[in-house]
């Protein structure tokens, strides 16, 4: 008997130790696809989005202005913009009404790209982000590939590591 348990939980450990997920270094067909809208209030789809950036570093920050950590995280946003002035900087509001976005955009003086994601968390974009917390952060490099797909503060060390 005690053979048979110890042949159970070798099984169980090879199962799991075995699904381990990688991380994407590319955008899904489905997350490019996805539509957002941009200030001037045109739809436009992610492909077009990120390919106005090609050759510069982007950091990804989907946001929203009802999300205290969003903005309590802000001032390390802006920190990081100062540190890396280079880098563009694309913000995907996930806010209720597209009013309220642009108000915030203002009120808490954000520089940078500003998009709306009308899929908002269970569209293709929010999807293949497994999206489950927001602020949320990422990094892209020159070429389009993703170079850190999940961060959650912006001073984050590994964001910082990536820009070097």
């Amino acid at each position: 008997m005690k053979h048979i348990h110890m042949n159970i939980i070798l099984i169980v450990l090879v199962m799991l130790l075995g699904c381990h997920t990688e991380t994407p270094t590319i955008f899904s067909e489905a997350a490019m696809n996805d539509t957002f809208i941009s200030l001037e209030g045109e739809s436009v789809q992610f492909k077009d989005v990120i390919k106005q950036y090609e050759g510069r570093q982007i950091v990804i920050d989907v946001w929203a202005t009802w999300c205290r950590d969003c903005i309590e995280g802000m001032p390390k946003v802006k920190k990081l913009q100062k540190k890396f002035p280079d880098v563009t900087f694309l913000f995907l509001s996930l806010d209720r009404k597209q009013e309220l976005w642009k108000k915030g955009i203002d009120r808490f003086k954000i520089e940078g790209e500003h998009y709306y994601m009308q899929s908002d968390w269970d569209g293709p974009f929010g999807d293949f982000l497994d999206l489950d917390w927001i602020p949320r952060y990422m990094v892209v490099d020159a070429e389009g590939n993703i170079k850190l797909f999940k961060a959650i503060e912006a001073d984050d060390k590994n964001i910082i590591e990536v820009l070097k």
